[in-house]
């Protein structure tokens, strides 16, 4: 699934923003509405973590895998997201996606056993995947190049507001069973509601994906020219030089073929370079540690002495950081670029991280002093704001715009599933780390943020300003 790759020299699109720029927000939120979901599912889990190793007696390790196991679906549907959309279409996908949320939210509400619910939720980590994908190549495709950076951080934005929303909704639930994960409303256990709720957000995603138009790019690759002309009028204005734009599509497309595999490939590296730097930014993302903010922190909190009310509260506190420090990233991703921002925030997490691991240093049992209580808490705030105004949008950025148009589709794809995969490892071994030195897990956190650094440094370049075409 490549991402536009024609340059708009000569239209009114590349000077200025789109006549419609209402028209143009709203398709791209409501594509983005797959991003609110993979926040939604992601976070909706860390309100039930508690409940579920005490329903089924399960000790850190089984937790960890039930927890874990939807990113391996996440994995597979990021990898295979492309190649279904190259072929049915870029809507299609997002329609198959809302119907895999849907079922895994009634599922995972409904479970049997154990068994059963991890498998719900690799069912929605298949749907999560596809949505990771499909939403910032489809945004890329529709957004005039003038504001794509900022239309393109849409997908990041949908991401934390769905975070906080389901923060929200588990703390009003967990209030509404008296502070008892496990405490009964409508015939179900508290953490049951939680996870069904998930169903209303994955409805309204599949009815606004009736709402917007197809890619124009898939459009004029199927034949539908017309259908793909009226799309262009509508997101880059009646006075864009229609015939010019289809032509310099076309001729970016004849110059593409259908990127497989072996296109990645080089011949001593495995991978291209380009490749790699992807996976490098793909990965770092995920093991400075960020998804144990928003998979764990109840039960982080709790594991130092704060109440089930209180480490929900908190929970919810750090996902509206986590909207602010996006917003910031939105204001600026397209005014100082995307590296600065990806140093600045490396930095900010790297001095949050350590703090964290200094206070962490001082757990006695499930207690803290005050003192180190207060720093923790501060700082882990701290981490969320640093990596949202930074790593959070940049890397979604930047993989929608780094790679060359002949490979864009597979190497974006192979990103992302390296990024589920990263995501699964953190999310796998969080409690059993935990267990063994909560500080020691914060020290390895803050090492990889350390590292991120001279990566940035060296090996990315800068895209703020370019065109895809300009990337190879």
């Amino acid at each position: 699934m490549t991402s536009s790759t024609e340059s708009t020299s000569g239209t009114s699109s590349s000077a200025s923003p789109p006549e419609h720029l209402g028209h143009v927000i709203f398709i791209t939120a409501a594509a983005a509405m797959g991003g609110f979901l993979f926040g939604y599912d992601s976070s909706v889990i860390n309100g039930a973590v508690e409940a579920i190793r005490d329903k089924y007696d399960i000790g850190s390790g089984t937790l960890a895998q039930v927890i874990a196991i939807a990113l391996i679906g996440s994995a597979i549907g990021a990898a295979t997201a492309g190649r279904i959309a190259d072929r049915i279409g870029r809507i299609r996908c997002m329609q198959i996606a809302s119907v895999l949320f849907t079922i895994s939210a009634v599922g995972s509400a409904l479970p049997f056993a154990l068994w059963d619910l991890a498998f719900w939720r690799i069912i929605g980590g298949f749907g999560i995947g596809m949505a990771s994908v499909i939403g910032p190549a489809y945004i890329a495709e529709v957004s005039p190049p003038a504001i794509r950076g900022r239309l393109a951080s849409f997908q990041q934005a949908a991401i934390v507001l769905g975070i906080a929303v389901s923060q929200l909704v588990n703390y009003g639930i967990l209030q509404t069973a008296n502070g008892d994960q496990r405490g009964h409303l409508i015939g179900l256990e508290a953490w049951q509601v939680m996870l069904g709720v998930m169903v209303v957000p994955a409805v309204i995603y599949g009815l606004l994906s009736f709402t917007i138009p197809e890619s124009p790019r898939f459009l004029l690759t199927v034949g539908r020219d017309a259908d793909a002309r009226a799309v262009l009028a509508d997101v880059e204005g009646k006075d864009t030089d229609l015939d010019a734009r289809v032509t310099e599509i076309r001729t970016a497309m004849r110059r593409e073929h259908k990127s497989t595999f072996s296109d990645l490939l080089g011949s001593r590296l495995g991978f291209l370079p380009i490749v790699w730097i992807g996976i490098g930014l793909s990965v770092f993302q995920q093991l400075v540690g960020i998804n144990v903010a928003f998979y764990y922190s109840s039960t982080l909190w709790q594991s130092v002495g704060i109440n089930p009310s209180g480490s929900f509260f908190y929970s919810f506190t750090t996902s509206i950081v986590n909207i602010i420090g996006t917003v910031i990233a939105m204001v600026f991703v397209d005014r100082i670029g995307r590296r600065p921002l990806a140093l600045i925030g490396s930095t900010g997490m790297a001095v949050s991280l350590a703090l964290e691991a200094w206070a962490f240093s001082y757990k006695h049992g499930d207690k803290l002093p005050t003192a180190q209580g207060a720093v923790a808490l501060a700082s882990a705030h701290f981490f969320v704001l640093f990596f949202a105004l930074s790593w959070g949008v940049v890397v979604w950025v930047l993989l929608g715009e780094m790679f060359p148009n002949k490979i864009r589709a597979a190497a974006l794809g192979v990103a992302a599933s390296a990024q589920w995969i990263a995501n699964w490892a953190i999310t796998a071994s969080f409690p059993t780390l935990a267990d063994w030195n909560l500080s020691g897990t914060y020290v390895i956190y803050t090492c990889f943020a350390v590292l991120s650094i001279p990566f940035v440094v060296f090996f990315v370049k800068e895209t703020k300003g370019k065109s895809l075409e300009e990337m190879g």
